[in-house]
């Protein structure tokens, strides 16, 4: 979806030739909770004291389903959402795509475009689809809503996202920092 604020649209381009997806054997049947990252992800986790707490679950194919409170510390403008809050809303929503088909990945472009102000004390309904991937890329897109899509048929996007993944050795690519996080005994546990 291509959406755009005062006549401004930006474009992400997929590439034609991707590769087949295949929905890993372990990944969350449609309906269940995806995994948290871990414990003090800002994203997911329970318990990050100033996270945005947001539950993902799986949906058909290689989609997923979230929702978010937008509470009064996220207040950008008056009134309103700020951009960067919404942005990491989506890169934590798109982040759990891939688990869809197997394996960790980064973020290694991001973008947002804004149709609406989105009000403090509304709750936002995200739906978020895995576009394709391509070798260790993987293309993924999400799109807000002030009101769940599922149940109103006419609910109108406020938002959408699209970001570019890329496929990693988690326990390589976290080597030098996991000492410097909250979670690294959990993570390392995790790692077996």
């Amino acid at each position: 979806m291509k959406i755009g604020y005062m006549g401004v649209t930006s474009t992400f381009v997929v590439p034609d030739d991707l590769d087949a997806l295949t929905r890993h054997p372990k990944a969350s049947q449609p309906g269940e909770p995806i995994n948290l990252h871990h414990t003090q992800c800002h994203g997911c986790g329970d318990d990050a004291p100033e996270g945005l707490h947001i539950k993902i679950f799986a949906g058909d194919g290689f989609t997923v389903r979230a929702r978010m409170l937008v509470e009064p510390r996220m207040e950008g403008g008056p009134g309103q959402i700020h951009g960067g809050i919404l942005a990491t809303a989506f890169d934590e929503v798109m982040s759990h795509l891939p688990l869809l088909v197997g394996g960790h990945c980064v973020t290694a472009h991001l973008q947002v475009d804004f149709a609406a102000g989105i009000p403090v004390g509304s709750t936002l309904y995200f739906e978020g689809r895995l576009l394709g991937r391509q070798r260790r890329k993987l293309y993924t897109e999400v799109v807000a809503y002030l009101a769940d899509p599922l149940v109103d048929a006419g609910a109108e996007a406020v938002a959408s996202g699209r970001a570019l993944f890329v496929k990693i050795d988690s326990a390589r690519h976290y080597a030098e920092t996991l000492a410097n996080s909250k979670a690294a005994e959990q993570i390392s546990r995790r790692r077996g």
